[in-house]
């Protein structure tokens, strides 16, 4: 999708010549924009470098030997259209791009899924050690919340030889997964569901259940910045206070998972709430990037405790 480039955008274009000018030039606006990052890119520089290189089939990693590199009228035109959509549209880079990483996994998205960014995902690439000692042993992984089918597929890269299933409520966010799990070749390994959480899981029981669900609780669905309107509105809020979709995950985890199963969960911000609604469960808060209060683990034995 492009756009017709306005009498500002327009006009800059008679200045810029290099990509290092377009790199200033996007930096400048971004930050008088005041946009939001948090969508693959922690600042201004590093999202405008990422949509410039990309819009130029420049690799990802490589800006120094392009700074100074003449961009012809087309090349021009197409990294200002994409300037300007992040500028006044404030879509996330991850839907201008369709392109989303975890790691070194690159993902297919658009607006009908969640831009990936789960800290399960560090700890597949980990294949949850220690808690998992022998990971070829796992047969089966449960992706509750698919979205892209971003885990599902991390999944299949830490346990090979388990069966996944990805389950998601939205039809849309499993179009998305299955175009994901085509371009990894997984189509054999990983198998999407359309299901409200367990509900279509029937007696299946799984060695693992990981699960990146809806988190954000009402108060700070209503302050998010514009960036995430973009995003469904499925995929964010869980009730009041967060935890709506969690509560069902515990609540019926345990006939989903064989004896020695576990259940992994992203909970955002709501580690103290949580705690609060079940006093009584030894959650093992598990140590990612950003530190212990996002990604919890249960055993099965502690559900039914």
């Amino acid at each position: 999708m492009t756009t017709q480039l306005s009498d500002y955008f327009s006009g800059a274009a008679h200045n810029l010549f290099t990509l290092r000018d377009c790199l200033r030039f996007a930096v400048s606006r971004f930050n008088q924009a005041g946009l939001f990052f948090g969508h693959g890119s922690s600042d201004a520089y590093d999202e405008a470098a990422y949509l410039i290189l990309h819009t130029l089939h420049l690799p990802l990693d490589r800006l120094e030997p392009f700074l100074d590199a003449n961009l012809t009228d087309s090349e021009r035109a197409e990294v200002l259209n994409i300037i300007q959509r992040r500028v006044e549209q404030r879509i996330p880079a991850a839907y201008l791009t369709h392109q989303a990483f975890l790691g070194e996994f690159s993902f297919y998205v658009d607006e009908r899924v969640i831009v990936p960014r789960s800290f399960i995902a560090e700890l597949l690439r980990e294949q949850l050690s220690p808690w998992i000692a022998e990971p070829e042993e796992i047969g089966s992984v449960l992706d509750l919340c698919t979205g892209s089918g971003c885990l599902a597929i991390l999944a299949a890269h830490a346990f090979p030889n388990a069966r996944v299933d990805a389950v998601d409520l939205s039809p849309d966010a499993l179009a998305v997964a299955q175009r994901n799990v085509a371009d990894y070749e997984l189509q054999d390994r990983v198998h999407l569901i359309e299901s409200d959480l367990f509900g279509k899981l029937g007696g299946s029981q799984y060695d693992l259940i990981i699960s990146n669900p809806p988190y954000v609780d009402a108060a700070s669905v209503a302050a998010l910045p514009q960036e995430y309107l973009h995003e469904p509105e499925l995929a964010l809020g869980s009730g009041d206070d967060g935890l709506d979709a969690t509560r069902i995950i515990l609540k019926y985890a345990a006939q989903h998972l064989t004896g020695n199963g576990l259940l992994v969960v992203e909970i955002g911000h709501n580690r103290e709430a949580l705690e609060a609604a079940y006093p009584d469960l030894p959650f093992t808060w598990l140590e990612v990037s950003a530190g212990d209060q996002f990604v919890f683990m249960l055993h099965r034995n502690d559900l039914l405790s």
